[in-house]
């Protein structure tokens, strides 16, 4: 539940702002006759997300054993790949943000408005694949579906109602901060499908040691149990996790937290040429 809720709340309020800041520029700008083709590019959006969802659920349930274990630890690996790639997209250009998007529906207003939906629909789409897919492989890592389920569905109406009260300047949040720890809790999560997927390739054959176990505590702690699923949905926690696992596990760990939690080198002040 918790680990759904993490990935909801990100992703869903990342998309949230990113519809205020359209709203916003075509309010401020009078350009309100424009609303309609954009809330019809967000909502566009929305249903290619929800539907990548419900491919990705009904593919996996109709393949064989081996071909869903197959289709779990691609997926898996794509959407750590994508997460990753996603957290340190955002912490480069989250400051340029509003200018980019205010830039590029300007540029779709001359278009008309096809274009201008065309322009909110794919600023929303890349966060609702990313979450289907993630969200996806999250279950995956899960002994309890309904909790996670109620995880995620709280996690989006949180973002929602986020979103719009700071689009209503209704409160102030430090975004930067905000964004900060929820990319270090994806990583996290992130770090536990990335063990999942590797489990699944040992299950295949394709990777070494599926049974050459670093701790096997299913005797005092059984996979299906509370606490069991909870460290399992959040920091990937098996309780009987391969030596292969638990190295790719730390490895990835170690190196992206260390990587995104490294401050950036402040820029170096432009240098002054006296004028003769």
């Amino acid at each position: 539940m918790l680990s759904t809720f993490i990935i909801a709340l990100r992703e869903g309020l990342e998309a949230a702002l990113i519809v205020g800041i359209l709203v916003a520029y075509l309010v401020k700008s009078d350009r309100r006759a424009f609303l309609t083709p954009l809330w019809a590019g967000v909502m566009l959006a929305v249903v290619v997300s929800l539907a990548s969802g419900a491919f990705l659920t009904f593919t996996s349930t109709e393949l064989s054993s081996h071909g869903e274990e197959f289709f779990a630890g691609t997926t898996s690996l794509l959407a750590v790949g994508l997460v990753t790639w996603m957290v340190f997209w955002m912490k480069r250009t989250a400051r340029y943000l509003k200018g980019q998007l205010e830039g590029q529906m300007s540029a779709a207003i001359l278009g008309g408005p096809l274009a201008l939906a065309g322009a909110a629909f794919f600023a929303v789409v890349r966060e609702g694949l990313e979450t289907s897919l993630f969200i996806y492989a999250n279950f995956k890592t899960v002994s309890s579906t309904p909790s996670a389920t109620v995880g995620l569905l709280l996690g989006l109406g949180v973002a929602i109602a986020l979103g719009y009260l700071i689009y209503r300047s209704s409160i102030k949040i430090n975004l930067g901060k905000f964004f900060t720890y929820t990319g270090t809790a994806l990583i996290v999560v992130a770090a536990g499908v990335l063990s999942y997927g590797i489990h699944e390739f040992q299950e295949l054959g394709w990777l070494p040691g599926p049974d050459f176990f670093i701790w096997d505590i299913t005797s005092v702690l059984p996979k299906d149990s509370l606490l069991g699923g909870i460290l399992a949905g959040t920091i990937g926690f098996d309780t009987t996790t391969s030596w292969l696992q638990f190295i790719v596990w730390a490895t990835y760990l170690g190196i992206v937290l260390s990587l995104y939690l490294k401050r950036s080198a402040p820029k170096a002040a432009p240098t002054l040429t006296p004028v003769a």
